[in-house]
C-alpha cells in the first residue's frame, strides 16, 4: 500500500506533463504502431461458440425502440409482438429516471434495464427534463442519432471507461448542477454545455493511459505533442460527431464554434495530470471569496470544477456501487501492465498487479486525489449533498483500509481529515466510519 501512495504523491505534488517534440506518422484509428494492439480489442473478451453477442441484442433492442417511436410519430399502431418485453424494460427504466437526481442512482441496474443503452436513454431524459430540446430547437431526430453515435464509439470492452461511465458521470454532473448554487446562477446554455462535456468526456477512450501512447509512439500522442493526449482526443472525436450530425447546423457558425470550443476548455479540465492546478485555482477563488457566478468566465470556471468532479466521484458513492468501479478501474490498470510486461516495457505507475492491490490503489487515490477536491467543492457548495458524498468517502476508505493488511495496522496510530492527508506515508489510513452522510 505504501508503495501506491508514494506514486500517488509523486504523481500529484506536480503537473505530469511531457513536452517533446515528435513526428507524426499517419495511421489507422484504433491501431497500434509499435505493438500490433487493436485498441478497439483491447480489453475484449472471447465469446462462447454459438453465442449471440450482446452488442446484436442490444441492437435488435434498439431498432425496435426506433420502430416503435417511427410508428408513434406517424400515428399508426406498431403491430410487432416483440414490443413487449422492450416495452416492459423501458418502463423499469422509466420508474429509475424519476430518480435521477439521488446520489444512490445505480447506473449499472439502469444499464441492464435499457438493454446496454443507459447512455441514450439518461441524457435524452436531461436534454428533455431541464427544456433544451425545444429552447435551443434541436431536431429530436439529430439528437437521438448523436447520442447513439456517442454510445457506440465508447469501447464497452473496456472493463472502465466505457459508456456506463460516462452515463455515471453525466448523472452525477446532473446532481451537481441541481445543487443550490448553481442551480441559481446556470443559464440554460451553461446545462447543456455541462451534459455535453459529461456525456463525451471519454469519448473513444483506448482504455490505456497517456503514458502508454507516448512510450509506445503512438500516432494520437504525435499529434498532440504529447500533452492531454486523451482528453484532446476526446474533445475532438465529440466535435467530429457533433458536425456529422449536424445537431447545431440550425444555429449561426459562430454560435456553434462557441460551443465546440467551450466543449474543449471542458474536457480538457479533466486532465488528471493538471488536477493540481485547477485545485489551487478553485482554493484562491475560495480563500479569496471572489467567485461572482454572475461572470460567464467564472461560471464556466464552476463548470469545470463540477465536471472534475462527477468525472472522479466514484469513491463518494455509495459503496456497493464504489467498489464495483473501483475493481473496474483497477482491472483496467492491470490488464495495461499486463500488455507492458509482455512486451518488456517500463510498467506505468499502479498497474503492476504484483506490487499493488486493489486496496493500496484506492487508498492512494482517495488520500492524493478525491479527497483534497471534494473538500474544497464542499467549501464552495456546502449541502447535504457533499456532506453525504464526504461520508461516503470516509466509510468507503475506511472500509478499503480494513481490507488491506498494510493499512489496518497503521490505522490505529492517527487519523487525518478529509483533503488534508498527513504528511508521512506510514499514517495516511483514514478512520471515518463513524461518519454519517
Amino acid at each position: 500500500m505504501l508503495g501506491a501512495c508514494v506514486i500517488f504523491k509523486q504523481l500529484f505534488s506536480r503537473d505530469v506533463r511531457v513536452r517533446s517534440q515528435v513526428g507524426f506518422e499517419p495511421e489507422r484509428r484504433g491501431s497500434h504502431p509499435y505493438l500490433g494492439v487493436d485498441f478497439r480489442t483491447l480489453h475484449s473478451r472471447a465469446e462462447s461458440a454459438g453465442s449471440i453477442p450482446a452488442r446484436r441484442i442490444r441492437r435488435l433492442f434498439s431498432f425496435q425502440r426506433h420502430l416503435l417511436s417511427s410508428r408513434l410519430l406517424r400515428g399508426a399502431p406498431h403491430l410487432n409482438p416483440l414490443h413487449i418485453l422492450d416495452e416492459d424494460y423501458c418502463g423499469q427504466a422509466k420508474c429509475m429516471l424519476e430518480k435521477v437526481g439521488t446520489w444512490n442512482f445505480d447506473i449499472f441496474l439502469f444499464d441492464r434495464l435499457t438493454n446496454g443503452n443507459s447512455l441514450v436513454f439518461l441524457t435524452f431524459h436531461l436534454l428533455n427534463q431541464y427544456g433544451l430540446i425545444e429552447l435551443f430547437q434541436l431536431d429530436m431526430v439529430k439528437v437521438r442519432r448523436f447520442l447513439v453515435l456517442v454510445q457506440e464509439d465508447y469501447h464497452n470492452q473496456n472493463p472502465y471507461h466505457n459508456a456506463v461511465h460516462a452515463a455515471d458521470v453525466t448523472q452525477a454532473m446532473h446532481c451537481y448542477l441541481r445543487e443550490p448554487k448553481l442551480a441559481e446562477s446556470l443559464t440554460s446554455f451553461d446545462i447543456l454545455l455541462g451534459l455535453l462535456a459529461a456525456v463525451t468526456h471519454d469519448l473513444d477512450h483506448p482504455g490505456v493511459n497517456q503514458p502508454f501512447l507516448i512510450k509506445t509512439n503512438h500516432y494520437l500522442a504525435a499529434l498532440y505533442r504529447n500533452t492531454s493526449v486523451l482528453e484532446n482526443h476526446h474533445w475532438r472525436s465529440a466535435v467530429g460527431l457533433l458536425r456529422e450530425t449536424e445537431l447545431f447546423s440550425h444555429l449561426p457558425a459562430e454560435d456553434s464554434l462557441g460551443i465546440e470550443r467551450q466543449l474543449g476548455s471542458l474536457i480538457l479540465a479533466t486532465d488528471i495530470t493538471r488536477q493540481n492546478e485547477y485545485l489551487s485555482r478553485f482554493r484562491t477563488h475560495l480563500d479569496e471569496n471572489d467567485l461572482c457566478l454572475g461572470h460567464a468566465s467564472h461560471r464556466h470556471f464552476v463548470l469545470q470544477m463540477a465536471l472534475k468532479c462527477a468525472d472522479i466521484c466514484n469513491p463518494c458513492r455509495p459503496w456497493e456501487l464504489s467498489k464495483q468501479w473501483s475493481e473496474k478501474v483497477t482491472e483496467e490498470f492491470f490488464h495495461q501492465g499486463d500488455i507492458e510486461k509482455k512486451h518488456k516495457l517500463e510498467i506505468s505507475p499502479l498497474c503492476d498487479s504484483e506490487a499493488n492491490t486493489i486496496a493500496s490503489v484506492q487508498i492512494g487515490f482517495m488520500t492524493y486525489v478525491v479527497e483534497p477536491l471534494f473538500a474544497e467543492w464542499a467549501r464552495f457548495s456546502d449541502t447535504r449533498l457533499s456532506q453525504t458524498m464526504l461520508g461516503h468517502l470516509g466509510l468507503n476508505k475506511a472500509s478499503w483500509s480494513a481490507m488491506d493488511p498494510e493499512t489496518s495496522g497503521s490505522s490505529e496510530e492517527g487519523e487525518s481529515e478529509p483533503g488534508r492527508p498527513t504528511e508521512e506515508p506510514s499514517s495516511r489510513a483514514l478512520s471515518q466510519g463513524s461518519q454519517e452522510t
